[in-house]
């Protein structure tokens, strides 16, 4: 039987499947389905220094193959995440990665001085990459300089591995990537959504009320996988592949392509089982095909 075991570096996994962050919320709506020890980590909703309400409705809006969403980081706070939300998840099981954003590189230091006082953490992921929020999210995703910024003050309180989530908006993603690598990030996970809208023929009006959106699911998968493809190609850093994987076999075109490891979004919203039948048929397909594990043939796609 294939060994499912994953490392991003110094952070050890049972599984190469992760929830991402957003679809999962902190694991309470899907405990009912399976334990929360089941996936690889746990992705945590992003959050914020202080709660955060998101934008106004609508915020979701389904499209062929994916959807639209402009939830605004609708969430807690990083002081109700530690004292209500991590305890919750780590007593379920759960290998728990905070996931953060904000508005100022000074909101995301505080942010992760106050994640590394807390006990039990894997990892922390710095979210770069939002294009649901007014000022910062994305717009230090698309700077190289800020987004070196953003990590380095992260970097000086983090205790736990440091996840940078890149977003697909950008010319060049290979250069965002060795930006962050130069300032000390241990993981690399990439997509964030493409920028989208939708239409109401009807109405005449944008679906969204902030108009623009966040797509996902099936359909930017292409486009997630061009982009590890492309950033395995010039980092070491661990990566991992996010962005349309509602199969077994998505995730394989993902280890192919470069990605140590898997997160899925979208499609939890699709089908609440999808990370354990994902982690299922990649074990199985890994022993039909005779590999022992997932670094057998992580990158086997890349060029030479």
């Amino acid at each position: 039987m294939a060994d499912l075991t994953t490392r991003l570096g110094s952070l050890v996994l049972p599984n190469p499947v992760m929830a991402a962050s957003g679809t999962f919320g902190f694991g309470r709506e899907y405990i009912r389905f399976y334990p929360l020890s089941l996936p690889g980590a746990v992705m945590a909703k992003g959050l914020t220094l202080e709660a955060n309400p998101g934008n106004r409705t609508p915020r979701i809006a389904e499209t062929p193959a994916g959807m639209l969403n402009s939830i605004g980081l609708e969430n807690p706070g990083v002081d109700a995440f530690i004292r209500d939300e991590l305890p919750w998840m780590l007593s379920n099981g759960a290998r728990v990665i905070a996931n953060i954003g904000g508005h100022s590189p000074s909101e995301y230091e505080e942010s992760s001085r106050r994640l590394s006082e807390a006990e039990g953490l894997a990892a922390i992921e710095v979210n770069i990459s939002c294009p649901n929020v007014d000022g910062g999210g994305i717009a230090f995703g698309t700077d190289p300089s800020l987004a070196a910024q953003v990590v380095r003050l992260v970097k000086k309180h983090s205790r736990v591995p440091l996840i940078v989530k890149l977003t697909p908006n950008v010319t060049d993603i290979t250069e965002i990537a060795l930006a962050i690598e130069a300032e000390g990030a241990d993981i690399l996970s990439l997509i964030n959504t493409l920028v989208g809208m939708a239409i109401d023929a009807k109405t005449r009006r944008p679906v969204l009320a902030r108009y623009i959106g966040g797509l996902s699911g099936p359909a930017v998968k292409p486009v997630a996988l061009r982009m590890v493809w492309q950033v395995a190609q010039v980092t070491d850093l661990p990566i991992i592949g996010i962005g349309g994987i509602v199969s077994a076999q998505d995730a394989i075109e993902f280890f192919l392509a470069g990605a140590h490891a898997v997160a899925i979004g979208s499609g939890n919203l699709v089908n609440p089982y999808c990370i354990p039948e994902v982690i299922k048929g990649v074990e199985q397909w890994l022993d039909e095909e005779g590999y022992a594990s997932v670094s057998d043939v992580r990158g086997l796609a890349l060029p030479g």
